[in-house]
């Protein structure tokens, strides 16, 4: 219906006035550009209209942070899709990736019918995309400055944008997972080597299963490489120093005596002594850290 309204209107305008499309390419859309202005536009953002380059320019500010992208609408619109381009930000590469191309994902799904499409679904017709593109837009970039990460319970994204890092292996260098969520690496990181594992690890704010590129291990996967740090830290906890001492001089005079030795007899003397020594040693140490302790 909407779609149809505009088309009534262009053909009146045209008629009326044959040059009227040429110098007003915008009017196509003029009833989304005024519901937007008043409905989704907040007195920090800003939207310019370029009639001359069929184009809007839209600036969207949330506290220290802000995106400024130019969104065409071609001739033919809304048949043909519409093209965003980013123009400036300070957001980290990550975010403004993922403004532009869902933005041009939602303007493809506009003009495209789905690839797999149910038996009872009416016939494809295209439909505006500017509405949803900047609702998305407006929407997402209101919502990360201050998102907290799940796991910590921090921000996410500083408070100045310059203190943004964009070293992927910086503990504070933030991560979006496939539900959308953010987290800090660091925090990530330790989440998902964290059990329980069984069904994968769930995202603690949504409850979805994470998924992202960096971390593709399968449950089995991440709950053996668990078990084999446990069973390594458990192995660093009992092990005494102790014994690596005594050991030391034994294996210090066996290595001396196969590399250079024909005969043990001199090598087993200095063994027995170099361990009654070591023992004498530690006897005496223990002794005055016990009298240390009981003063």
């Amino acid at each position: 219906m909407v779609y149809v309204k505009y088309v009534k209107r262009s053909v009146k305008s045209t008629l009326e006035n044959p040059s009227f499309i040429d110098e007003n390419p915008l009017c196509v859309c003029s009833e989304e550009i005024a519901s937007i202005k008043k409905e989704l536009i907040s007195e920090n953002d800003d939207l310019k209209l370029k009639q001359k380059t069929s184009s809007l320019y839209l600036q969207i500010t949330q506290e220290a942070y802000r995106i400024v992208v130019k969104i065409t609408v071609p001739h033919h619109y809304p048949e043909e899709q519409i093209r965003v381009e980013l123009k400036e930000s300070n957001f980290p590469d990550l975010f403004t990736k993922f403004f532009c191309g869902q933005s041009l994902e939602i303007s493809r799904q506009c003009i495209q019918p789905p690839l797999k499409r149910k038996p009872k679904d009416p016939p494809f017709e295209p439909k505006p995309a500017l509405w949803p593109i900047i609702r998305f837009l407006i929407k997402e970039v209101k919502r990360f400055p201050h998102e907290k990460c799940p796991v910590c319970k921090e921000r996410c994204l500083p408070s100045d944008p310059k203190e943004v890092t964009e070293d992927p292996n910086n503990p504070k260098f933030v991560e979006r997972v496939y539900c959308g969520h953010i987290y800090h690496y660091d925090c990530l990181l330790s989440y998902l080597k964290t059990p329980p594992f069984q069904g994968g690890k769930k995202c603690p704010n949504c409850g979805n299963r994470i998924y992202h590129d960096r971390w593709k291990l399968t449950p089995n996967m991440a709950e053996a490489r668990w078990a084999h740090q446990e069973a390594r830290h458990r192995e660093l906890e009992e092990y005494d120093p102790q014994i690596a001492m005594w050991m030391f001089p034994v294996l210090l005079v066996k290595w001396h005596c196969i590399s250079t030795c024909s005969s043990c007899f001199s090598c087993d003397v200095t063994l027995v002594l170099l361990v009654s020594l070591t023992y004498s040693l530690f006897v005496t140490v223990n002794k005055y850290l016990d009298n240390i302790k009981n003063c």
